[in-house]
């Protein structure tokens, strides 16, 4: 960041809250407390009404403001809200560009609504990170080739699979998030096929400069219904009793949930899987309370499973 741009960001930071002091600024912009003092310096000089408290910090003098956009209060906070999931759900290249607009965003409240937006900092916490077997900070990378139609280069590690392959070439279609974890869904032209890239098992990525063209790639939408109906997904279909329903309304969706329907006293949910081991597995926790319809292989290895605890506990 070149110090025009430092300074800038230095003034919205100001605004941001009452009072900012010198260890504060130098920490987010890893600087010396010394090059605070010259950049504050470079404010007043340029008409900033700067104040300073001693023993405090900086403050901007009552009633100046470079309003580019004002927020409501609440629409402060379910910013706020996002920026603590963001923190806790996607990598740093995303969360540091989140939490540069959040101070753009505080920037611009009034006094009053910035004590608002501060508690309510302190009271809100994600006790869930998304972990990552590579010190990987792709998100944004991945972003911008999308944008631009750049194709990348990866190093990849299977998960299930002993296989680690280098210098794949991708033509990028979109990125999602499922199972607990961020995805690229892009074309592999190693395989010839559209493949979905855990992105925190990509071990190196690069943004080529070439721009691919000349043919239109199916969506990320389009992709999954594709995959739905491909030979190594299964459809299965399952009735819950209601009384345990509330219990799966969050996990159901990383199990391949499509839909429901109320059944009598249960509702049926379908499914769509490609590992009724795992699947059965699941339903083990809720074995008194569900009874799988279809298919009929995933009754049998889920009675079998049933048999095994039974078989243990005597």
């Amino acid at each position: 960041m070149n110090r025009i741009d430092r300074v800038s960001a230095i003034l919205i930071h100001l605004q941001s809250k009452p009072v900012v002091t010198a260890e504060e600024i130098a920490l987010r912009f890893g600087i010396s407390k010394r090059t605070v003092y010259r950049d504050i310096k470079a404010l007043e000089e340029a008409g900033v009404p700067v104040g300073a408290d001693p023993g405090r910090g900086f403050y901007l003098v009552e009633g100046f403001h470079l309003p580019p956009v004002m927020f409501t209060r609440d629409e402060a906070g379910a910013l706020l809200t996002a920026k603590k999931l963001v923190e806790k759900l996607t990598d740093s290249s995303v969360a540091t560009h989140y939490q540069s607009a959040m101070y753009k965003v505080r920037a611009v409240l009034s006094d009053v609504d910035k004590l608002y937006v501060n508690t309510l900092h302190q009271n809100i916490e994600v006790f869930y990170s998304q972990k990552s077997d590579f010190a990987n900070n792709y998100l944004s990378d991945i972003q911008r080739a999308l944008v631009n139609r750049n194709t990348l280069t990866i190093s990849y590690k299977s998960r299930y699979k002993d296989e680690f392959t280098c210098g794949r070439e991708v033509e990028p279609v979109g990125i999602c998030f499922y199972s607990l974890g961020w995805h690229l869904i892009g074309f592999c032209r190693m395989r010839s096929q559209y493949r979905d890239f855990r992105i925190d098992r990509i071990a190196d990525l690069e943004i080529n400069p070439e721009v691919f063209s000349g043919k239109e790639h199916l969506s990320v939408r389009e992709y999954f219904e594709q995959m739905r109906y491909s030979s190594d997904l299964e459809e299965v279909v399952i009735r819950f009793d209601k009384t345990v329903c509330a219990q799966i309304v969050t996990s159901k969706y990383y199990y391949g949930f499509i839909d429901e329907v109320e059944f009598g006293d249960s509702l049926e949910m379908t499914f769509v899987s490609g590992d009724l081991d795992y699947f059965s597995r699941w339903l083990l926790m809720y074995a008194d309370a569900v009874r799988v319809v279809s298919p009929e292989n995933l009754k049998l290895r889920f009675e079998q499973l049933v048999q095994s605890v039974i078989s243990k506990t005597k």
